[in-house]
């Protein structure tokens, strides 16, 4: 089973904060989410927000701000003791974009990484927030996507969210395409992309499409596993084939 081992990256300027996004309902994972948050569900012994956690320990960001809304006092006990962790409340829930708008002011001036905490990957030959960092053009870029391929994708069976040009600009998929990207749930964003954002709840893709309008948006595909868990089904499956040992690393 792997041991969600996170290597340390090679030194590199990427950002110092860090927002998990933690307040979302887990309805597709009920029962277990009827007892807890689903970014506390366990994989591999160890709960999905750890996991998320020990990445950006390993890129070496020091803020990080968690959004809270469902069970999100049991989300606060969980990471008591941890450093460096502000909490982000929401009384009604904002989804993705008004989630990351809300906490704004605890972010900073500067690019930040943007992570589900209900996701689990592990890295290929360098840690995946490494090479957003790496890729990361403050120059010309708003937002910048991991994206996995679909087919290798564990869990899903989508028709996939992106085409990916050679440089590394995004396209959609358009009604009846099956694109062979999806977007994995980890990310750099930039706060300009917030300008003049809606009040209230939104989708962060509604900002995506903001910055494919205008050329800002881009993508690097994923080269390690990715794993969605939605499912309580989805849970046990991946458990048993980490039991199996048919994952291939565990960093």
């Amino acid at each position: 089973m792997p041991t969600g081992r996170v290597i340390a990256p090679p030194p590199v300027a990427g950002p110092k904060r860090a927002m998990v996004l933690a307040a979302g309902l887990g309805l597709r994972m009920r029962p277990i989410t009827e007892r807890m948050p689903k970014p506390l569900v366990e994989v591999g012994g160890r709960s999905m927000l750890d996991r998320v956690l020990d990445h950006l320990a390993a890129a070496r960001v020091e803020g990080i701000v968690v959004n809270l809304h469902y069970k999100g006092q049991m989300i606060r006990a969980h990471l008591k003791g941890r450093r460096g962790i502000a909490f982000s409340e929401e009384e009604v829930l904002l989804e993705t974009g008004g989630g990351v708008a809300k906490a704004l002011p605890l972010l900073g001036p500067d690019p930040f990484y943007v992570v589900n905490s209900d996701i689990v990957w592990l890295n290929g030959a360098l840690p995946a927030l490494h090479r957003l960092a790496v890729a990361w053009d403050d120059d010309t870029m708003d937002g910048l996507l991991l994206l996995q391929r679909s087919a290798a994708a564990f869990g899903y069976d989508g028709l996939g969210d992106f085409f990916l040009d050679p440089l590394g600009r995004p396209r959609r998929r358009r009604e009846r395409e099956v694109a062979p990207l999806l977007f994995s749930g980890v990310q750099i964003l930039h706060p300009r992309l917030f300008k003049d954002v809606p009040s209230g709840p939104f989708s962060l893709n509604l900002l995506y499409d903001r910055a494919l309008e205008e050329g800002r948006l881009w993508g690097i595909v994923h080269d390690g596993e990715w794993f969605h868990v939605g499912t309580p089904v989805a849970l046990a499956e991946l458990e048993a084939r980490w039991r199996d040992g048919g994952s291939s690393s565990g960093k």
